[in-house]
């Protein structure tokens, strides 16, 4: 048996334990890991109060903190980043796990900034997936917590990641990225057999894309990584499978797993059909059937969920992986740990 390989180190997962149910333990560990973000660390002209927080903190990172405490800061910008690092840090110490923080959050949206929610994804991602050795399944997890740039062409319906790769111009490369020896958006390689294993050394570069044609490892491995969250997250078990069109389903119910698909999918559901220029948006394709229908709601029981995946017009595909977790038709929305 081959050693367990480690991934995404950049999650921060090295700083949790898990509990016995395996979620994921907020530490003081983890909580000092945001004090030394450039926001809360005070600068040289910092005033008394704002270093006095921040020491404190770094002694305890649990320690009560009062407003008159974050009022005394004199910056206005610090004392802001200060009220929100606080509530965070208040959220997710009040519900002791970082899955448990994150589904709050998702049935109950809260005013904390993406990359929080999105810091939790990872970090959730890299708990339930600790045993996984397909690259493809990893890579297709990124979609959850990464915008994603859509790129259709040569028959391929490929993603790479927004941050790490241009924006593709057939006729140009930029100047810019030929200097710093960065690939163009052509030349980012596509995740395949014979480049998979290099994955995990990679893990952290987000600099590979993925084919999510039905039929191709890609598109198996997101519906796989959909299915694991919602068992992870909820106890129940799903199964997924892609499609390459919907054709006369009945749309009983159906999830937009981002604000695109949401668009499209009350579209259809409303006017019962979209023009070629939405179609086109459209990129994924999914029917969801639990294997115990008795966990659904009476009202569909039995009847299949659509899950809808689809690119905005600037052609990023933002995912919110709370859809799914909010908008199955459950009979409970209690925590399951």
């Amino acid at each position: 048996m081959s050693a367990r390989r480690d991934f995404w180190l950049s999650s921060g997962h090295h700083l949790l334990d898990r509990n016995a149910a395996g979620w994921l333990l907020v530490t003081d560990e983890f909580l000092k890991a945001y004090l030394a973000r450039p926001e809360l660390v005070p600068p040289p002209d910092a005033c008394d109060a704002e270093r006095g927080l921040h020491e404190a903190l770094l002694r305890d990172p649990q320690a009560a903190v009062s407003t008159a405490q974050i009022a005394g800061i004199v910056d206005a910008d610090a004392r802001e980043n200060w009220e929100m690092m606080i509530a965070w840090r208040d959220h997710l110490v009040r519900h002791d796990t970082i899955e448990a923080a994150y589904l709050d959050i998702a049935r109950h949206p809260m005013p904390f900034p993406r990359i929080f929610n999105d810091q939790l994804v990872h970090l959730i991602l890299r708990n339930m997936l600790d045993d996984c050795d397909d690259a493809f399944v990893l890579r297709a997890a990124e979609l959850f917590f990464r915008p994603q740039k859509v790129r259709l062409e040569d028959g391929q319906l490929t993603v790479s990641d927004d941050e790490t790769t241009p924006r593709f111009n057939p006729h140009a490369v930029s100047p810019l990225y030929s200097l710093l020896g960065r690939p163009s958006a052509s030349e980012i390689p596509t995740l395949d057999a014979g480049n998979a294993d290099t994955y995990w050394e990679r893990s952290d570069l987000f600099d590979v894309a993925l084919d999510l044609r039905a039929g191709e490892p890609g598109a198996a491995a997101l519906v796989n990584v959909l299915a694991r969250w919602v068992s992870h997250l909820l106890a129940i078990d799903i199964a997924i499978e892609p499609l390459t069109e919907l054709r006369e389903a009945p749309l009983s119910w159906y999830i937009g797993l981002d604000a695109e698909a949401t668009r499209i999918g009350d579209l259809l559901w409303h006017a019962g059909g979209i023009d070629e220029a939405t179609r086109a948006r459209l990129i994924g394709l999914y029917r969801l059937t639990f294997l115990r229908p008795t966990d659904m709601i009476e009202a569909v029981r039995g009847e299949p969920v659509y899950l809808l995946l689809a690119a905005g017009e600037d052609g990023l595909l933002r995912m919110k992986p709370q859809n799914i977790i909010d908008g199955l038709p459950i009979r409970s929305a209690e925590l399951v740990h």
